[in-house]
């Protein structure tokens, strides 16, 4: 069963680590592996915006890295009103590991669960290239 406190919680203190000095736009992310093993990650800015990483492709490929291809669920959080959701370019990066479970949130404890087919109807995916 997926412990959705723990993952929303880890992407809270991720959200602390982000690199923004130019926007002052804080977000974390932490996505959930079948085991329940959770990795974290920040959006990173660069003076050269097109360089910049969010927090939710940052939790992926850093999973990635570390021999992961199969996630559960991603959760996202910032301070913005209501629970934030990911960028065009981070559906993209989930609909490529089919995470189906998508946690938006923020740090005032607001969250929103929504599918992948929700967030990225008709995605771009493998199948497409068969």
């Amino acid at each position: 069963m997926m412990d959705m406190e723990s993952l929303i919680r880890a992407a809270k203190e991720a959200r602390e680590k982000a690199y923004s000095p130019y926007s002052n736009f804080k977000v974390g992310a932490a996505v959930m592996t079948p085991s329940g093993k959770i990795y974290s990650g920040c959006n990173v800015e660069n003076v050269s915006y097109g360089l910049t990483n969010c927090a939710e492709r940052t939790a992926i490929y850093k999973a990635v890295s570390e021999g992961e291809h199969s996630f559960i669920a991603l959760a996202v959080v910032a301070d913005t009103e209501g629970p934030v959701a990911p960028c065009g370019a981070c559906r993209q990066v989930i609909a490529e590991f089919g995470i189906e479970q998508i946690i938006l949130g923020n740090i005032k404890g607001h969250t929103k669960i929504l599918s992948l087919e929700e967030i990225l109807p008709y995605a771009f995916t493998k199948n497409d290239l068969a």
